[in-house]
């Protein structure tokens, strides 16, 4: 299998199943790159980067968005990606924790998260680390409150090392 750069830098096509309901194709930023996908309608966006373009960051917890496992960027914005389609970003710019630190290095928000020791499993860390960076993003110097309001799962509950490597991203 190619490896999901390369996948995410060239068009993924895919077969119809039936020549009378031809699969439908949905072009969009991926991490940076041009990206034209042939999927279900119906198939979840997190499906479509996961399956068809080989992304496996965003992880699946919950299907319904509660678990926010599956947390990326939509146009900057922290979306879950389980309940959307490759429609609902046709245009649009995608970012999972791949494409973060688009420089190669590590986004503030990834050393923190070192720097503090915080995964122990490691499961929900990618939609966390997405969900801590739009926070940032949108408050600098966030409080115990707004880092509260992140609400994503941790089965392991390093929550306490969440914060802190939040508020140490917050003053890199």
């Amino acid at each position: 299998m190619p490896t999901p750069a390369r996948q995410a830098t060239s068009p993924v096509t895919s077969r119809s199943t039936s020549e009378e309901h031809p699969v439908p194709s949905y072009a969009f930023k991926l991490n940076g790159k041009n990206v034209k996908v042939d999927a279900p309608s119906d198939m979840p966006l997190l499906w479509v980067l996961r399956d068809l373009l080989g992304v496996t960051g965003p992880k699946y917890g919950c299907g319904v968005g509660v678990c926010r496992a599956c947390t990326c960027h939509v146009n900057g914005n922290a979306v879950q990606v389980c309940t959307l389609t490759a429609a609902d970003v046709v245009g649009k710019s995608v970012t999972t924790i791949e494409g973060l630190a688009p420089s190669g290095g590590l986004h503030p928000v990834q050393q923190a998260w070192i720097d503090e020791d915080v995964a122990q499993c490691g499961f929900c860390q990618p939609g966390q680390i997405m969900q801590a960076a739009a926070l940032l993003k949108s408050k600098r110097n966030p409080s115990d409150a707004d880092i509260d309001q992140i609400m994503n799962v941790c089965r392991c509950g390093t929550y306490c090392r969440i914060r802190k490597a939040i508020k140490r991203a917050a003053s890199m």
